[in-house]
């Protein structure tokens, strides 16, 4: 790997979106794809709001920009919690229209107050109003006030997420807010595809439609909207698509690389299997769709290794016991370096 960003956000802004579900490890995954890996440079752009984290693509958590958030917002908002209303009937939790506002004006009041709030505050300022509310639902509040465009992520805390309104952590101008949420569709999907293949490619696109969460039509016309951007490539009977602007330079034979869970490399991509070989796959993610801390080697996955330990921990697949010891004592050296700048 031979990382070209200089700062987090351009990395974010450059992949589109980032998966960000675990919560710690987000910050390697941005990280490690800059110039110079530092946790602090990260938390500087996220305390600052040019990275902002909330569920997005798929109703899952994501890191964006403060410049593409109103945007995607507006353009992927509704898929989303159409997802989030499947889980919560699947988990036999209705909220009426009266409960989300009544719960919502609290929540705004409490994150106004304080800032920066914990889901812990959360529900105490729930129960100093005689409100008692379990995690998951409480959770779906949250999720639903994200996607109307109330809350996003607060400062960076060591170990658990928080929240904060969006009128007070999105930097830019309310004119600029405005006119960016009012992409019309077909740029905006435009935009979403250019970022996608731009950072992704060759993907297909039953991989763009995974990875965005849209439906089928919605990205077909992303990918047409790109027209001469994209070349279409064939490769054992798939067809790929090739943006021109896509890295094609940069690898290096012998590399070995540290992959948080639920990095781009894997979680961008409906089909692993260049990747990931089949007899791993259990390795790398289970059928629940939890994800692992991996090892690459020369872009593949060979390997499990454990990122909150004081030592090199790794456990390699027996096919890849002779690989060399030195070159993960330099991948490790360089997540225990990100972790200390």
């Amino acid at each position: 790997m031979a990382p070209e960003f200089a700062r987090p956000e351009e990395v974010v802004s450059h992949l589109g979106a980032v998966q960000a579900q675990e919560y710690r490890l987000m910050r390697w995954a941005v990280g490690m794809r800059t110039r110079r890996p530092s946790a602090s440079a990260f938390q500087e752009a996220y305390d600052s709001g040019r990275i902002i984290r909330l569920h997005l693509l798929r109703g899952t958590w994501q890191l964006v920009t403060c410049e593409d958030y109103p945007w995607m917002l507006s353009l992927c908002a509704d898929k989303a919690r159409r997802v989030i209303e499947g889980w919560m009937s699947a988990n036999h939790i209705s909220i009426s229209d009266e409960e989300y506002g009544r719960i919502r004006e609290i929540l705004v009041r409490c994150a106004g107050d304080k800032g920066s709030v914990t889901k812990e505050d959360f529900a105490q300022a729930l129960a100093e109003r005689d409100i008692v509310m379990d995690d998951h639902r409480l959770s779906y509040h949250i999720r639903m006030g994200e996607l109307a465009g109330v809350f996003c992520s607060g400062l960076l805390h060591p170990m658990k997420p928080t929240y904060a309104l969006v009128s007070e952590r999105i930097r830019i101008g309310e004119s600029q807010l405005a006119a960016d949420g009012r992409l019309e569709r077909d740029e905006a999907l435009a935009l979403l595809a250019r970022k996608y293949f731009r950072s992704h490619s060759p993907a297909t696109l039953e991989d763009f439609i995974w990875w965005t969460g849209l439906n089928i039509n919605d990205c077909k016309r992303g990918i047409a909207a790109l027209g001469p951007e994209l070349e279409m490539v064939r490769l054992n009977g798939t067809d790929f698509y090739l943006h021109w602007e896509a890295r094609t330079r940069g690898f290096r034979k012998g590399n070995m690389i540290l992959l948080p869970p639920y990095d781009e490399y894997l979680i961008g991509y409906k089909s692993r299997a260049i990747s990931l070989p089949d007899a791993h796959r259990h390795r790398a993610h289970n059928n629940s769709g939890n994800f692992y801390p991996i090892i690459l080697s020369d872009g593949i996955v060979c390997g499990n290794w454990k990122p909150f330990t004081d030592q090199l921990s790794v456990e390699l697949f027996e096919e890849a016991d002779s690989l060399s010891a030195p070159q993960l004592e330099q991948a490790w050296d360089n997540y225990r370096l990100f972790l200390k700048r």
